[in-house]
């Protein structure tokens, strides 16, 4: 504490003098720092379901994980009522989310989906190969092949199974909605290292409302990412 002291002046035919005046001037104090934001605490359960199981919603399949067992087929396949340009087979919870994004896309934004593609068999993936491991995935190594994954485009079939998809209404109402559903964009425009596949702005995946949220919020795009697993390029 710091004390300053002010001497008083004799008055005039006064012999005593004034008391000193005794005034204090506070220390400055430092403000307090600021306190420390709480730590954030992960409480989401990345095990939960299965990411190696072909039944589980969170089976995670790429170049490095193909399915197993090879010739797995969905106990529980059912036709999706919805328009389409193949007649669309996915697993009845997948199939139900389809059904309420698209009805959902038809009443907020007046827009018509289709499914151009959704389940094919190994067999079927045999077909739809064309060497070029950037763009089709090898028989054995399909999203499609678990029930999970649909490719949808425009009931009009402007840009379907084209990157100009991106750039539609329906390509945009489906990025910033689909996650509602509980589907993610599998195979994001930047994340072809990880992925090992091009951009597909059609190709959606079904992982349920829980993870689909979690990886929304969390700003995480792509499963490998998420469950901390190698990215997957190339074909191992």
């Amino acid at each position: 504490m710091v004390i300053g002291y002010v001497t008083g002046l004799p008055s005039s035919g006064d012999d005593s003098s004034t008391a000193a005046e005794e005034t204090e001037t506070p220390t400055p104090r430092p403000s307090p720092g600021e306190a420390p934001a709480p730590a954030s605490i992960d409480t989401f359960n990345r095990a939960a379901n299965s990411i190696d199981d072909p039944n589980s919603l969170w089976i995670v399949v790429n170049k490095l994980r193909p399915i197993n067992p090879q010739d797995f087929e969905p106990p529980d396949l059912v036709e999706v009522p919805v328009e389409y340009t193949n007649e669309p087979e996915l697993r009845q919870i997948a199939s139900d989310a389809v059904v309420a994004m698209f009805d959902a896309a038809r009443a907020e934004a007046g827009l018509e989906l289709a499914s151009n593609s959704a389940y094919r068999s190994f067999s079927s993936q045999e077909n739809v190969y064309d060497g070029d491991d950037a763009t089709t995935a090898r028989p054995g190594f399909s999203e499609h092949q678990t029930g999970f994954a649909i490719d949808i485009g425009p009931l009009s079939g402007e840009c379907s199974l084209d990157v100009c998809f991106a750039d539609t209404p329906e390509g945009a109402w489906l990025r910033d909605n689909a996650h509602r559903f509980g589907f993610i964009l599998r195979y994001p425009a930047d994340k072809t290292p990880v992925t090992g596949y091009s951009f597909e702005p059609w190709h959606f995946r079904f992982v349920g409302p829980e993870l689909a949220a979690e990886m929304r919020e969390t700003g995480v795009t792509t499963l490998e990412e998420f469950f901390g697993l190698p990215p997957a390029p190339d074909y191992g």
